[in-house]
C-alpha cells in the first residue's frame, strides 16, 4: 500500500488523516468526527507510522463523503444564547438606551 496525502484511515472509531507526507516522515491529523474536524495532530516517522495503522482500513474518498454527509453535527447545548463577542445590540449598529 502506497501512503499519500489526504488519505484517511479508519483504525477503531478513530480517523487519521494524512495532513503532510515526506520521504521519511508522516504528518497526520488523529479525528474522532469527520464531520468537526477536530483532532490531534501528530508528527511521526514513516515507520512508526505504518506501524501504528497495521489492522486499520483505508477509506476511499466516497467513503468519507457519504461518512461526512451522514454524521450529525455537534451543537453546544446552549447554542440559541450566545455568549460571544459581538454578539449584543452594539454589534448590528443599535444604540443601547442609557440608564
Amino acid at each position: 500500500m502506497k501512503l499519500a496525502q489526504n488519505q484517511v484511515w479508519k483504525q477503531g472509531d478513530t480517523y487519521l488523516r494524512i495532513v503532510h507526507l515526506e520521504r521519511l516522515e508522516v504528518q497526520y491529523k488523529a479525528i474522532t468526527n469527520l464531520l468537526t474536524g477536530q483532532g490531534k495532530h501528530c508528527h511521526v516517522s514513516k515507520k512508526e507510522f505504518c506501524r501504528s495503522i497495521k489492522g486499520a482500513r483505508l477509506l476511499t474518498q466516497d467513503e468519507v463523503r457519504v461518512i461526512w454527509q451522514t454524521s450529525e453535527p455537534q451543537t453546544p447545548v446552549n447554542a440559541s444564547e450566545s455568549s460571544l463577542p459581538g454578539s449584543g445590540p452594539e454589534s448590528t449598529g443599535e444604540i443601547a438606551p442609557l440608564s
